[in-house]
């Protein structure tokens, strides 16, 4: 079986749009460098910043009930540590994540733009390495098959944008849920060697349409009549890192 890749994602700030590569280098045990390592803390949250630690996705703005969140387009810089935030072309705000002063203002632009839904006043926090603001405590990256994305927008009968699923890395030449038959097994690309570890159970944050923000399709609903199953793509752990390219294939050696 050999798959390739299409795309490479990251979302430097949780529930905030993507970020394509071209490349990546991933670390044993590790994820993509800046995935997640910064979240917008509900004002209800408690979150020491001297000591981060993981927390449900129910303690951060996130697609899953703020979907407003995708109406806006967000730049990271990884040099400065910089996120721009824009909305249909125009800034809003932009600041330093790891600048304090600038972090103020950040939190009061998404404070403002999210109302009641902020729960109090937003605050940003930094993972800083002990882990990242995915779903999962561990650090993993996620993978879809586009060729699945396909076969479900059979049954849904339009066109679904892979985005909505907001993996890590998008993979194609391989059947339609062939992915799930991978749990377990390794996959490699040059020097990086992944094991997939599991299926990914969606939530309602896949019914969010990411180019307008709107609730369109209840895709929970569609997997579960259609597949048996809430489940798209799959998590895989980094165990031996290495580099990775848009054009790259992942070999599952068994298969060849």
């Amino acid at each position: 079986m050999v798959a390739k890749i299409l795309k490479i994602c990251r979302y430097p700030v949780k529930g905030l749009s993507p970020e394509y590569l071209s490349e990546a280098t991933l670390e044993s045990g590790g994820a993509f460098n800046n995935d997640r390592r910064f979240a917008l803390a509900l004002g209800s949250t408690q979150f020491n910043a001297n000591t981060p630690h993981w927390l449900p996705k129910t303690r951060f703005l996130a697609l899953v009930r703020n979907e407003k969140l995708a109406t806006l387009e967000t730049i990271f810089d990884d040099e400065t540590d910089t996120l721009q935030v824009l909305r249909d072309g125009a800034e809003l705000a932009r600041g330093r994540l790891t600048d304090a002063v600038d972090c103020a203002k950040l939190e009061d632009f998404f404070t403002n733009y999210m109302k009641d839904e902020a729960q109090g006043k937003i605050r940003l926090v930094e993972a800083k390495g002990k882990t990242i603001f995915t779903d999962q405590k561990r650090k993993l990256i996620s993978i879809v098959n586009l060729a699945s994305v396909r076969d479900f927008e059979r049954v849904v009968g339009k066109q679904i944008d892979p985005i909505r699923f907001r993996a890590n890395v998008y993979i194609d030449h391989i059947g339609p849920w062939s992915e799930f038959d991978l749990v377990g097994k390794e996959l490699s690309c040059g020097e990086l060697t992944i094991e997939v570890s599991e299926r990914i159970e969606r939530c309602s944050a896949i019914n969010v349409d990411p180019q307008t923000g709107e609730r369109d399709i209840n895709m929970i609903n569609f997997l579960q009549k259609n597949f048996g199953h809430i489940e798209m793509g799959v998590f895989a752990k980094v165990k031996k890192g290495g580099h990775i390219s848009i054009g790259d294939v992942l070999k599952h050696y068994t298969f060849l």
